[in-house]
């Protein structure tokens, strides 16, 4: 995890007018920094946040090779499959970091070879001051983050990590009217930058979809007819390949099916891959948590190192503040299941020396695991909404797992979401991937059922939401936030709610001051959230699990 920032096209050219932005993101990457000014372009300034998990001695940025003086790179992320590329296209590396092969690739086959060939998660700026062109590319299902402030009257281009890179450059005089928006996920822009440094774009093209299987070869056993066979390998091999870091790794568990399959999984490759330290995995909830107890029955049977938080509603409530301001969102839902992540990650990165976090995001998208999908009216239409949620990833949970492990330094990896295990499963039969026997992602389950992985309670224990998981079935968590919020909005305030909040009006007071929080930190910024995330085929008035009506407590 490291923060990447650029603007193209300034009207000044001292570079230290922008530090304040570029601090904005320095807890993306808080073992090293440098900012450059314009001798890459003319009126252009680059700068990036470090979190060292490969290459020591070789791995700050901008990265630039002696083969190629006039690229320049900068990018978070990690490219699995670098070794790969380089056997395949006899690639001589000068450093070992897995995001030089972007580099490579670029000078052999352009822009497009470079991203269709990269199985990671990554954002990236390259610069080509040969050609004067500027290149902006992220990953398929957007897990790692990346920002655009655009004027295009005036040729400016700015690219962060996060929006809040941007957004107080944008408050300024010369940057007005500037429109801020994530890059979308699977796509590479490129911007044609004129001899005066200014920049306009010329096309933004797609290189990757949801549901495609990936042109790259990678590190994984060749597909077979057998169904469960080939989910079990990709995974394993989606958890496998994630082990490439030089910090230590971790893994968030929580109990339910996702996180426990991939702390099991990790567990097992890590001994067998030689890592000498016993891996961590971390829990959290509060008195009484079904989380915590099922955490505890899992790491108990993987032999894992296991911490547990435990914290109190007042320590949650304290916390809803900051979290809005690092997820630079509103969305009910992604609020209320940021907290936990977020107090979790501030205790990793404190008390231990883990730095690398697995965790689960992206199984219940892929795999229907969302307890509404019991009630899609056909397959079709569950493999439709399945899509729909994968293409809205990077605007809910995807971003909240980013943020806030990124708030406190650390780097997520959330096997799930790997590309070539992700577009298999997703073309598997439809009626294949639904629910059944009342059982949420039976067919993911079917394919590890026997392998001793996991105690077979846990195996088929049904969905928890992790925002509902972390409190007692007595007292949820969203009835928590419900009575704290209820107190800071007024009723005369709330009447007011269409009047100040035309865009996705909150109808509750919880809603209402988690936009209101927004509005401070992001005020104009409300449109990033398109809707609210919200169960399907359902009469919901909450998005919590623990209120639908086919509910299974644990």
């Amino acid at each position: 995890m490291c923060g990447i920032w650029g603007l193209f096209g300034s009207p000044h050219p001292d570079v230290f007018k922008y530090l304040e932005a570029c601090l904005r993101i320095k807890h993306r990457g808080p073992d090293a920094f440098r900012i450059e000014g314009d001798h890459h372009l003319p009126h252009s300034c680059l700068a990036f946040h470090r979190l060292c998990i490969m290459d020591d001695l070789h791995g700050m940025q901008p990265l630039r090779l002696r083969k190629f003086p006039y690229l320049y790179l900068i990018y978070n992320g990690e490219i699995y499959n670098f070794r790969v590329l380089q056997d395949d296209f006899k690639f001589i590396y000068e450093t070992s970091l897995d995001g030089e092969v972007l580099l490579h690739l670029y000078d052999k086959g352009g822009i497009e070879l470079c991203a269709e060939q990269l199985d990671g998660e990554f954002a990236f700026c390259l610069i080509d001051t040969q050609k004067k062109k500027i290149f902006v590319g992220r990953d398929t299902y957007g897990v790692r983050p990346a920002f655009k402030m655009v004027i295009p009257k005036k040729g400016i281009l700015g690219v962060s990590s996060e929006a809040k890179g941007l957004v107080e450059l944008a408050k300024k005089d010369e940057y007005a009217g500037s429109q801020i928006e994530p890059i979308k996920p699977g796509h590479v822009e490129t911007y044609n930058v004129n001899e005066q440094g200014f920049v306009h774009l010329h096309e933004s093209k797609a290189f990757s979809r949801t549901g495609e299987m990936p042109k790259y070869r990678t590190l994984v056993s060749k597909l077979t007819d057998d169904v469960l066979k080939n989910i079990q390998n990709l995974l394993v091999a989606a958890v496998r390949k994630r082990l490439m870091s030089h910090r230590r790794i971790g893994c968030f568990l929580s109990g339910g099916l996702d996180s426990s399959l991939v702390a099991a999984i990790l567990v097992k490759e890590a001994r067998e891959g030689g890592i000498s330290y016993p891996i961590q995995t971390f829990a959290i909830g509060m008195e009484g948590s079904t989380d915590l107890i099922a955490a505890r029955k899992v790491a108990k049977h993987i032999q894992s190192e296991h911490h547990e938080v435990v914290f109190t509603p007042e320590e949650g409530t304290r916390a809803v503040d900051d979290v809005i301001y690092h997820l630079e969102s509103y969305d009910i839902t992604t609020v209320r299941a940021s907290v936990g992540m977020y107090l979790i990650s501030k205790y990793v990165r404190e008390k231990t020396d883990t730095v690398v976090m697995y965790s689960g995001e992206g199984s219940d998208e892929v795999a229907q695991g969302y307890i509404y999908f019991h009630k899609a009216p056909t397959p079709a239409a569950g493999h439709t909404e399945s899509i729909r949620l994968m293409d809205d990833l990077y605007m809910y949970d995807v971003l909240r797992a980013d943020r806030t492990t990124a708030a406190h330094g650390l780097e997520l990896r959330p096997p799930f979401l790997d590309h070539q295990f992700a577009a298999y499963y997703l073309s598997l039969p439809e009626e294949l991937r639904v629910p059944k026997d009342g059982i949420e992602k039976h067919l993911l389950r079917s394919a590890f059922d026997g392998t001793d992985l996991l105690p077979h309670e846990i195996l088929w224990r049904p969905k928890e939401a992790f925002s509902d998981g972390v409190s007692s079935m007595t007292k949820s968590w969203f009835q928590i936030l419900q009575e704290f919020t209820a107190d800071l909005v007024s009723d005369d305030e709330f009447a007011q709610r269409a009047k100040m909040f035309p865009h996705l009006t909150p109808a509750t007071k919880e809603a209402f001051y988690y936009r209101k929080v927004f509005n401070r930190h992001y005020p104009g910024r409300e449109k990033w959230i398109p809707y609210f995330w919200m169960p399907k085929w359902t009469d919901a008035t909450d998005p919590s699990a623990r209120t639908l009506n086919n509910y299974k407590p644990n």
